[in-house]
């Protein structure tokens, strides 16, 4: 009997004015779980937003928000390929964008509510109103 497993798993690298602060994996939560199956019908969305916030509770596959979003920016498909089965996308807060001690993020399919994709919790990132914060977040399909 042929048995194949199929896992998505998330890597996030988070930069503060161009050097890494943190680099760190991510819950892939139910919903997104359920949204990938949903695009291979054409009846998913597509990540558009990634988002930031101050809470510290541990991520749970049930999650479908932030628990304490404040910013919330559209991103960009920087990189990966299916031949690599990889998407990489990243999204800049740039200087009076986002700001605060950072402990959250959140990939999401619209510019507000849509469904969560991923979300992961970090020890936090002082962005001053001067800091220029760039995440990117690359999601592996194995």
């Amino acid at each position: 009997m042929l048995n194949e497993n199929f896992k998505v798993t998330g890597q996030v690298t988070i930069q503060k004015n161009g050097e890494v602060v943190r680099d760190i994996p991510n819950t892939i939560v139910t919903a997104g779980k359920n949204n990938i199956a949903a695009l291979i019908t054409d009846a998913g969305a597509k990540m558009t937003h990634m988002a930031v916030g101050t809470g510290t509770n541990a991520v749970a596959a049930g999650d479908t928000t932030l628990q304490t979003e404040i910013d919330r920016n559209a991103l960009s498909v920087s990189g990966g390929s299916p031949s690599t089965n990889t998407v990489v996308h990243t999204a800049v807060w740039n200087a009076g964008d986002g700001t605060g001690a950072l402990t959250e993020a959140g990939l999401f399919s619209a510019s507000s509510g849509g469904t969560m994709m991923a979300r992961t919790v970090f020890s936090a990132v002082n962005k001053g109103a001067s800091d220029v914060l760039t995440i990117t977040w690359t999601v592996t399909i194995s």
